[in-house]
């Protein structure tokens, strides 16, 4: 009976530990070159937030403002996973408020994931609508370009892949030439894109495996990076980089283990 009772407070310790462990923000910094760059853009540093799951986050938009207002910030990138319940909709708008308290140079910039397509119809709608009114440009399989110095940043905004809601050719249609940052959810649309040129994309989805011991297994139905050991973090194919964020909530349960939250600042030259 003892080793039952000694059983259930290990088990009730490392629930605790890994609820706490939603509350330790990482602020990642990534410094990226592209040296074969002729008009390469001087210094460009985007602020990365993903898969925010306001149903599980236990980083208010206060704190997320004390961890990020110290820095200039000239882009703002979001991509995906807001939310999947409408009553979760207000939620949003105190750290979009925050978002907009920055004051980022060029914009902020946000793309869906497959959580926010939960949401149907109106509801759907009602999500746009709120990123859009609080100064989020959304992005859905299609790009925007900024002049920045004379030289040209497209950025390219992805639907979410997992769902099947890529379209790569209508994503990249009438881009010019330039910077390419591509925004988008799930990953895996990267080992689709050997026809597409991009400079740097920025993602999220496996939130690190959220629970990461001894390894994510149930990752393995996310998809062909996850059995390629490609879940965060800086990556390459072929030669290109792309970045996987942690996020900044999680999904089902509300806890972390080895993995934290993220906050990620890209600095690209």
């Amino acid at each position: 009976m003892i080793w039952y009772v000694l059983l259930f407070f290990v088990l009730l310790m490392i629930l605790y530990k890994a609820n706490k462990n939603t509350k330790k923000v990482e602020v990642n910094t990534i410094s990226l070159e592209t040296p074969d760059k002729k008009d390469s853009i001087s210094k460009l540093t985007v602020l990365h937030l993903s898969d925010i799951h306001l149903e599980n986050i236990s980083v208010s938009p206060a704190e997320l403002y004390e961890q990020i207002r110290h820095d200039t910030i000239d882009i703002i990138a979001l991509t995906g996973d807001f939310l999947d319940r409408k009553r979760s909709i207000p939620k949003l708008v105190p750290y979009l408020q925050v978002l907009q308290k920055i004051n980022p140079t060029y914009g902020t910039f946000a793309v869906f994931g497959n959580h926010d397509y939960v949401l149907k119809g109106e509801h759907f709608d009602r999500l746009k609508e709120t990123l859009e009114s609080n100064g989020c440009r959304t992005l859905q399989n299609e790009n925007i370009t900024i002049e920045i110095e004379g030289n040209l940043l497209n950025i390219i905004g992805i639907d979410d892949y997992s769902t099947n809601r890529s379209n790569l050719a209508q994503s990249f249609e009438g881009v010019k030439e330039g910077y390419n940052l591509v925004l988008t959810h799930d990953p895996n649309v990267v080992l689709e894109m050997d026809n597409f040129h991009f400079d740097y994309l920025l993602s999220g989805h496996f939130h690190g495996g959220q629970i990461h011991w001894p390894k994510p297994y149930h990752l393995k139905k996310m998809g062909k990076l996850v059995g390629m050991n490609m879940i965060k973090g800086l990556h390459y194919h072929k030669g290109k980089p792309f970045y996987i964020s942690e996020g900044l909530g999680q999904t089902g349960v509300n806890i972390r283990i080895g993995s934290r939250p993220e906050i990620t600042l890209h600095q690209l030259s």
